[in-house]
């Protein structure tokens, strides 16, 4: 049995690997972890974006920053490494409200926001969102492992979930 790889994915970040690789990222907030998976080669791609779409923004030099850009840059990437994209299937992870507001603005709910165009961009390109765990008021760490595409996600005082 070889040794699992653990891969950190960093926030405005973006990872594939194969199996046995397992990718991470810590703390999602409000930002979104897209998790996409081919089962039939095994290969997991996770990206960690901040922001839900990438032309309201001047400073979008990073991709991986935003769900839009981000989800097709990693699509690419696994592509380039035997994944195919009409097996593609996804599971997400964040999106939280991590803070209470007075005023319902639009600009403050970041977190839905991410996880709407996330779900957006996933429909456009007809991949099937098979989980997900996001929303509520909490940050969370996913693990997505690439030998059965499972995502494993762990919150302070929540336990584990296995989605």
């Amino acid at each position: 049995m070889s040794q699992k790889q653990m891969i950190k994915v960093g926030m405005a970040d973006l990872n594939t690997s194969k199996e046995p690789g397992i990718l991470t990222t810590l703390g999602l907030g409000s930002c979104v972890g897209i998790t996409l998976y081919d089962p039939i080669e095994k290969i997991g791609g996770l990206t960690h974006a901040m922001l839900p779409d990438s032309t309201q923004i001047r400073d979008n030099k990073n991709k991986a920053k935003f769900v839009d850009t981000g989800t097709l840059q990693l699509i690419d990437q696994m592509i380039k490494i035997g994944a195919k994209q009409h097996r593609l299937v996804a599971k997400l992870a964040g999106g939280a409200q991590m803070f209470a507001f007075q005023k319902s603005n639009d600009l403050m709910r970041i977190g839905e926001r991410n996880v709407i165009a996330a779900k957006k961009i996933l429909q456009e390109l007809k991949i099937p969102i098979l989980a997900e765990d996001t929303g509520l008021n909490y940050g969370r760490t996913i693990e997505l492992h690439t030998e059965n595409g499972v995502l494993l996600v762990k919150a302070i005082g929540k336990g584990v979930k296995e989605i």
